[in-house]
């Protein structure tokens, strides 16, 4: 029995490093690109997943920032590396946005995300923190939409921040502007990082912030939450109402955040990176992490995964299609 014990641990352990190998080739590092500054959402997640696939994998694996160009500039680099698992990008909404999008702004028709990555595993999908500073009179939704109406009137529009142009924050702000049917003055920001820190001064009034990175200055009195934008409440927030709960039914904006790969990255490579991703964010105490974060591990098949990015960008582009609010313009190639 004992034998039999270990040679079944032997074989475990000897999968778990069969799969880690998979991600580029030898014991070369791993690099994960990410389209934003440090400290923003994207960033903090991509660390944790980082240092945990470096320990297990026993390999170095790095996280390279690298904003510009609404998501773009790293959508490209990722599209332009040896599809050999050696880099991911962790993406979102507005990273893939960015990147497919033509030069009128919008996604081609017939768009897929397979045309220009791999999905390989969703990493997590929080709602946004509707995000006031303290000096806004505005307590509820209901009063936030009243105060934007009385100052649209008066010419002198709420002011909001993004992670910039494009970014899901952004476009759950446009999101929440038809539905609610109010205007307000969207200001773009080189990351989470800076808008908050606009917020925080006072020189914006509100913002659709990630969990993990409004929370702390939500518990500390310096910002005030007054929705989740989820369609149901965020275990992180459990007293803060859904804004369809707060008077706009059925509105629901997440910011999902998942690995992709180049592509042309073999099938083998992209299921083992998959399955150790999987298999961590399957852990309590990195769930418990990421809860402390705001986020709830959702990892899923690279197939499912890109159902799920594929119905969320035909979702955004009807939206931005229906509004006119978004131009993207020409990426760098």
């Amino acid at each position: 029995m004992i034998t039999r014990r270990l040679a079944c641990s032997a074989l475990a352990g000897a999968t778990l490093v069969a799969l880690g190998r998979t991600a580029g080739t030898s014991d070369a590092p791993v690099r994960i690109v990410i389209p934003a500054v440090g400290s923003g959402g994207t960033d903090i997640l991509a660390r944790l997943i980082a240092g945990e696939l470096e320990r297990q994998w026993r390999r170095p694996v790095t996280v390279e920032n690298m904003p510009g160009a609404a998501g773009g500039i790293a959508a490209r680099a990722v599209m332009r590396a040896a599809p050999d698992g050696g880099t991911l990008l962790m993406g979102s909404t507005g990273t893939l946005m960015a990147a497919a999008s033509g030069a009128d702004g919008r996604l081609p028709a017939s768009y897929r995300v397979t045309d220009q990555f791999v999905p390989v595993v969703l990493v997590a999908a929080p709602p946004y923190v509707v995000t006031l500073h303290p000096a806004v009179p505005a307590r509820t939704i209901a009063e936030l939409i009243g105060l934007a109406r009385a100052r649209q009137a008066e010419g002198r529009p709420l002011r909001y921040g993004s992670s910039g142009s494009g970014a899901a924050s952004h476009l759950t702000a446009v999101l929440f502007e038809k539905e609610a049917e109010v205007e307000l003055q969207h200001v773009p920001l080189l990351g989470t990082g800076a808008a908050i820190e606009e917020l925080l001064a006072g020189r914006i009034d509100l913002l659709f912030g990630p969990p993990q990175t409004v929370r702390d200055s939500i518990a500390a009195g310096r910002l005030v939450a007054v929705a989740t934008t989820g369609p149901e409440r965020s275990p992180s927030f459990p007293d803060v109402p859904t804004v369809a709960e707060s008077g706009l039914p059925g509105f629901a904006s997440v910011g999902w955040f998942g690995l992709l790969a180049p592509r042309g990255t073999p099938a083998r490579t992209v299921a083992g990176i998959a399955a150790d991703v999987a298999a961590l964010l399957g852990r309590p105490e990195i769930r418990g992490r990421l809860a402390s974060l705001g986020a709830t591990a959702q990892p899923s098949t690279p197939a499912a995964f890109a159902a799920f990015i594929d119905a969320d960008l035909a979702k955004w582009s009807r939206l931005l299609a229906a509004t006119g609010a978004l131009r993207i313009d020409s990426l760098p190639r």
